[in-house]
């Protein structure tokens, strides 16, 4: 098991790191869904605004990390704070697999897809993720609550945030976190895989594709699989593992700890993605003045081209809305 100083560096620097990396990607989305949406900006914002939402819950575990994994404050923010983690590792693979067979569609029926897309069907589809992650932990998160109802800090007894479990709540929650791992995990992970092979196939073979584009493209492609695979696949093993072994997993603190590193690897990923994000990035470290670095900011018609990797070659004959991750 990972020592306390281990949990709690891990969360500090993608606290540090995180959270003014995808404030940034947040900006950058909301000029472009303020100019020209597609479906996946709505989803790329929504991602982000996932990855907030974590982010903003994240100082209550370092806390927890500080006292030895100890939780000294009061109990309700200990269900809250669970059902953030959790329903955000879920929420983001949800959005992560809409992404892709978006993408793929984009490529694989390029005309017939572009006529029918509309900004629209990617508010529908970010409804229909949360509410599906949400009602998911929400049932997660009615089993797993404490007896208790005093909204004093844990007793001594039970000194820990959801761990510890009873046989009889584990009889319950683990038959739950395996239909919450095949269902909200790998089959988004096969359709993610499904869609980006085939969208990494289609843009080989489209040989008038400026190779930049293509370059970054399929280069975000397979970051976001192996987003899938580094930070939430020992995640979803350790329910598989439990539910054979019918207890809690050793290694479920060191697994859940690898899913908080999504929340820097995705605007890592928009940044070599996109000129604008490092063009964002670039005045806010210059600290230059306000009225200089509006100036040099990209336009949102320039973000619009460059992450959505619109190609300027009339013989290009896949839609023009290839969005990089």
């Amino acid at each position: 098991m990972a020592t306390y100083h281990v949990i709690l560096s891990v969360y500090v620097l993608t606290f540090l790191i995180g959270m003014p990396a995808n404030l940034l990607a947040f900006y950058a989305f909301v000029r472009k869904v303020l100019d020209k949406p597609t479906p996946t900006d709505v989803l790329l914002l929504n991602l982000t605004v996932s990855d907030l939402l974590f982010l903003f819950f994240l100082p209550l575990k370092m806390y927890e990390a500080s006292n030895n994994m100890e939780w000294n404050l009061p109990r309700f923010l200990c269900s809250i704070t669970t059902f953030v983690f959790f329903s955000t590792i879920y929420t983001s693979s949800l959005l992560l697999m809409a992404v892709s067979v978006d993408r793929y569609l984009c490529v694989a029926h390029p005309l017939q897809y572009k006529v029918r897309r509309k900004p629209l069907h990617g508010v529908i589809g970010c409804v229909i993720i949360w509410v599906t992650s949400t009602l998911h932990l929400c049932f997660i998160y009615i089993v797993e609550q404490p007896e208790k109802t005093s909204s004093a800090p844990l007793s001594s007894e039970v000194k820990h945030c959801y761990d510890n479990f009873t046989q009889e709540q584990l009889n319950v929650v683990l038959p739950m976190r395996l239909e919450l791992c095949i269902v909200l995990y790998f089959i988004p992970l096969v359709v993610c895989t499904f869609c980006y092979f085939r969208f990494i196939f289609i843009l080989n073979r489209a040989s008038s594709l400026h190779p930049g584009k293509k370059k970054r493209a399929v280069g975000m492609a397979v970051g976001t699989l192996l987003v899938f695979v580094v930070c939430f696949m020992p995640y979803n093993i350790t329910h598989v593992q439990g539910f054979i072994t019918w207890n809690n997993v050793p290694w479920r603190s060191e697994a859940l700890l690898l899913t908080t590193i999504n929340t820097i690897l995705d605007p890592v990923t928009f940044y070599f993605s996109s000129t604008a994000f490092q063009s964002n990035l670039k005045n806010l470290l210059s600290f230059k003045s306000k009225s200089g670095s509006t100036g040099n900011l990209m336009n949102p018609n320039q973000i619009n081209r460059d992450i959505e990797g619109q190609a300027n070659h009339p013989a290009v004959t896949i839609s023009s809305d290839i969005t990089p991750l």
